[in-house]
């Protein structure tokens, strides 16, 4: 692959990954909840979720989804309808009214049922569940692709730079997240928080059922 190749390519996926969605909110989220630490699981998830979309892309399930009417509205709603229930989760966490803990805190331990390998398996499920990703990157990775040269290592130079920069941003989102902790601690605030994730990830979550391919 040549280099001005892979700098433009580099240039855009940045711009891409960059914009908040549904993943970034997660990871920006639990990092506000659970601390930068715990947070990395899902970003691992969500940069998995991302690998895994780049696979089944490159095995044509993405060219199957734009041909398979019936097929991508029923992986549409399934991933929409995850994102519904993670907002009304959230939601309903506003209506305890608890303040958050802050990372570091000395308060009572976090429930069981935020261990990293839930917080891995929300991220996964949130990166996973959007179909479009795989018609996104069937579209993309063509572009950079020279033909007439070994494809397969030029795919994993693609998928390798994504999985970097993915990861690395995501990881900034959920840094971000856990350095506004401190200041949700107060009942009001993470009443707030609470509502306007929930609200956001309702949004999206109907966005994403309602959009067309």
């Amino acid at each position: 692959m040549e280099l001005l190749t892979w700098i433009t390519y580099v240039g855009v996926i940045v711009a891409l990954i960059i914009f908040p969605g549904p993943v970034a909110l997660l990871c920006t989220s639990h990092g506000l909840r659970f601390g930068r630490r715990r947070a990395s699981a899902t970003v691992v998830g969500g940069t998995l979720a991302s690998l895994a979309l780049m696979l089944l892309s490159a095995l044509g399930l993405g060219a199957v989804l734009a041909t398979s009417e019936s097929a991508f509205h029923l992986l549409k709603l399934i991933g929409g309808a995850y994102l519904v229930v993670l907002g009304l989760q959230a939601w309903r966490r506003a209506g305890d009214a608890s303040p958050l803990d802050a990372p570091n805190s000395t308060a009572a331990p976090r429930p069981a049922n935020t261990s990293s390998g839930r917080l891995f398996r929300q991220g996964f499920l949130v990166g996973i569940g959007n179909p479009k990703d795989l018609l996104f990157f069937a579209a993309l990775f063509p572009n950079f692709i020279d033909v007439s040269e070994p494809q397969l290592v030029q795919f994993t130079i693609l998928a390798a730079t994504w999985l970097v920069i993915d990861l690395t941003l995501m990881s900034l989102y959920a840094a971000m997240g856990s350095g506004l902790g401190q200041w949700f601690r107060h009942p009001r605030r993470a009443r707030c928080f609470h509502r306007a994730t929930g609200g956001l990830f309702m949004t999206a979550g109907g966005s994403l059922i309602a959009s067309s391919p």
